[in-house]
């Protein structure tokens, strides 16, 4: 399978433009771990803001944040692209503020987080898979520049 992908090109005919595959080699698997955790993400989230919410409003909200972080970043690894790319990874360095933010305010103030949230003390709950997947996709990004 080649490494891009021919797109459309403009609307006057002239030459396809190329979209670099992002999604080849371990970036499938890359793009595999962000779907399960999308999926697991956004369960989570809609359930607990649907049916728990005043329980604990910031760790319900910062689940559904980091679900639509995921989401994004799962969209955007599969689109391919250069901009893609690029929103891919800012998205994945948000990502990793986001779970060390967390995971240290978890740890630091754990009577703000009455039940935790998918970044809770760096992604414990989740098999730390949280603080890794940033880090991962940052660098496969960088790699397929």
């Amino acid at each position: 399978m080649p490494d891009t992908d021919t797109t459309t090109g403009p609307a006057d005919g002239s030459a396809p433009a190329a979209r670099k595959r992002l999604v080849s080699g371990p970036g499938l698997l890359l793009v595999w771990v962000y779907g399960v955790i999308t999926v697991g993400a956004v369960s989570r989230s809609v359930y607990q803001i649907s049916t728990e919410f005043d329980r604990a409003p910031l760790p319900y909200t910062l689940t559904g944040l980091a679900a639509l972080v995921y989401c994004f970043i799962t969209y955007s690894l599969v689109r391919g692209g250069e901009t893609a790319r690029r929103a891919a990874r800012l998205c994945c360095a948000a990502e990793l503020a986001g779970v060390v933010i967390v995971g240290t305010w978890t740890l630091v103030r754990p009577e703000a987080f009455p039940d935790s949230t998918v970044w809770s003390q760096f992604g414990m709950g989740y098999l730390f898979i949280p603080v890794v997947l940033p880090v991962t996709g940052m660098l496969w990004l960088r790699v397929r520049r």
